[in-house]
Parts: structure tokens; C-alpha cells; sequence
């Protein structure tokens, strides 16, 4: 017979609840390149590094797309170039596990090497190694453009959660300025693609690697840079309710 005082397993203790879908909504923002930064605070340098995951973040982000440049433009080989950058992302687990680094982010990478490595090996196409960036481009896009379409800019929802704001859209500068990030959160991926499907059409792998490089990482820090300037532009911008009256 269970203690008197004890809950039952699988059950909230008295007078808590359980974290509702907004709570978890708002949890994921935060954790996102925008939760980083509040969006009334001006961007650093610092703060922009630590939303693309730091020094580890950029090296994780960066070495296995460079080392699958590298191995296939010196043995035009699928098999070694596919297998390189999952050895690295593997090795990437495993420095997180013993240094007690939370390994999320690094199992995530692994993961979608491991889809891409499985793509090329399968069809024997080294280009297909980027078949899974092309499916979430696109996803991206539909995102961006439902959101829009529905009146609800996918940037300003995140942060009208980060904010604690959820009337954001009743501000016309708040609901003009998300809207004008959610279409360049939209024109990333778009111009990805138009970069790297004629390359993959053309199965041009080393060029596809070298895009891939170029439009990754650089331009994310550039289009978060510019979002998190246009956020803190419209919600820091004073009322005019609030501003004092005139003498």
C-alpha cells in the first residue's frame, strides 16, 4: 500500500499543472536563434555567435559539409565522401557525452548526415547526399508562406511567445515588421534552391558542396542579424500613447 502523501506515478502533485501547449510553444522559442536575444535588447556580436551554437555549434555545423567537399573532389568517390562526415558527427556524440555536454543538437546532426549518407549510398549519386536540405527548404518555405497567408507571420508568432505579447498583431508596425521577416525567412530557402537545384540537376556534387557551404551558416548569421534588428525596431519602439505630452 502506497504512503499516504506520495502520488500516484504518472500523476501531478496537487495544485500543479502540467505545462500547457503555449508553455511548450514558448519553451521551443526560446530555444531558438531568436530566443537568444530578447527582442528588445540590441544583438552582439557574443549573443549572434551563441544563436548559431557557439564555436562547437559552427564547427558541427560546418566540418562535415567541408569534409564532404574535400573527400569527393579528391577521390570523385561516393562512399568515402558520405561516410567522412558521419564518422565526424558520430565523433562530435561522443566528445558531448564525456565532456556532459547536452547531445540533443549533436544526435539531431548525426541523424540527418546518416538519411543523406543513406540516400547517396542507395541511389550511387553523391549529389543525392543533398536531397534532405532541398525537403527542408521546402519545408521552410511552406511554413513561412502559410503563415503568411493566414495572417499569422511565423517570425512574429515566435516573438509574441518570447514576449509574452500575444495581442502583436493588433500593432500595425509589430505586424508589418514580422511580416517583412517572415518573407526574407521565406527568401533564404527560396534562393537556396534556385542556387542548388540546377547544380543537382546537373549533378554537379563539388559545386553543390561549395553552395551548400557558402548559403549555410554565413547567410543564417546575416538573415538572424537583420531579423533581430527589425524586431527590437518595432518592439522597442515607443507609443504614441505613451509618449509625454507636448509642452
Amino acid at each position: 500500500m502506497a504512503d499516504q502523501g506520495t502520488e500516484p506515478a504518472g500523476q501531478q502533485p496537487d495544485g500543479a499543472e502540467a505545462p500547457s501547449f503555449a508553455d511548450a510553444l514558448s519553451a521551443a522559442a526560446r530555444k531558438s536563434g531568436l530566443g537568444r536575444v530578447a527582442p528588445g535588447e540590441t544583438p552582439t556580436r557574443g549573443a549572434l555567435l551563441s544563436a548559431i551554437g557557439g564555436v562547437r555549434g559552427l564547427v558541427e555545423s560546418i566540418l562535415p559539409g567541408l569534409l564532404f567537399l574535400v573527400v569527393f573532389t579528391i577521390t570523385q568517390q561516393v562512399l568515402p565522401s558520405v561516410l567522412a562526415p558521419f564518422a565526424v558527427a558520430v565523433v562530435f556524440i561522443v566528445v558531448r557525452l564525456v565532456t556532459r555536454q547536452p547531445v540533443t543538437s549533436a544526435v539531431a546532426g548525426a541523424l540527418g548526415i546518416a538519411i543523406s549518407a543513406a540516400l547517396a549510398l542507395w541511389s550511387g549519386r553523391a549529389e543525392d547526399n543533398f536531397v534532405p536540405g532541398f525537403v527542408v527548404n521546402v519545408i521552410m518555405i511552406v511554413a513561412m508562406v502559410v503563415s503568411i497567408a493566414v495572417k499569422r507571420p511565423l517570425i512574429g508568432v515566435v516573438v509574441g511567445l518570447l514576449t509574452g505579447d500575444p495581442d502583436w498583431r493588433a500593432d500595425a508596425a509589430k505586424y508589418r515588421v514580422a511580416l517583412v521577416a517572415t518573407i526574407l525567412w521565406a527568401v533564404l530557402p527560396a534562393l537556396r534552391l534556385a542556387v542548388q537545384l540546377p547544380l543537382y540537376l546537373a549533378s554537379q556534387a563539388g559545386a553543390l558542396g561549395a553552395t551548400k557551404l557558402i548559403m549555410g551558416v554565413p547567410l543564417y548569421a546575416i538573415l538572424l542579424w537583420v531579423t533581430w534588428l527589425l524586431i527590437r525596431s518595432a518592439w522597442t519602439a515607443p507609443r504614441a500613447a505613451d509618449a509625454p505630452p507636448s509642452a
